[in-house]
């Protein structure tokens, strides 16, 4: 983990409005499984993937897909966001 600035943690806004319908992992629900561990929010285009502790780790294939470089935890209580391309936090 980094410690110097990460210019994309300081463009990425700290929410985002757009999110999904139904409050869980996107990429879980439409297979119908509900056996993520925490959720993240990708602060691009509103993506709600699970965590790597979850089985699918659809928030990281979210970001190997798309290259949305920064999630914020969508845990109650939890507002830390991620840089997966300087693999830093905020």
């Amino acid at each position: 983990m980094t410690t110097a600035p990460c210019p994309d943690l300081e463009r990425a806004p700290v929410d985002t409005a757009a999110a999904p319908p139904e409050d869980g992992c996107a990429d879980c629900l439409a297979a119908g499984h509900r056996d993520w561990v925490h959720l993240r929010l990708c602060l691009t285009c509103g993506h709600i993937g699970c965590c790597d502790s979850s089985p699918g780790r659809h928030a990281t294939a979210h970001y190997e897909a798309t290259a949305h470089p920064v999630i914020r935890s969508y845990q109650p209580g939890e507002t830390w966001r991620w840089c997966y391309v300087h693999e830093s936090t905020a």
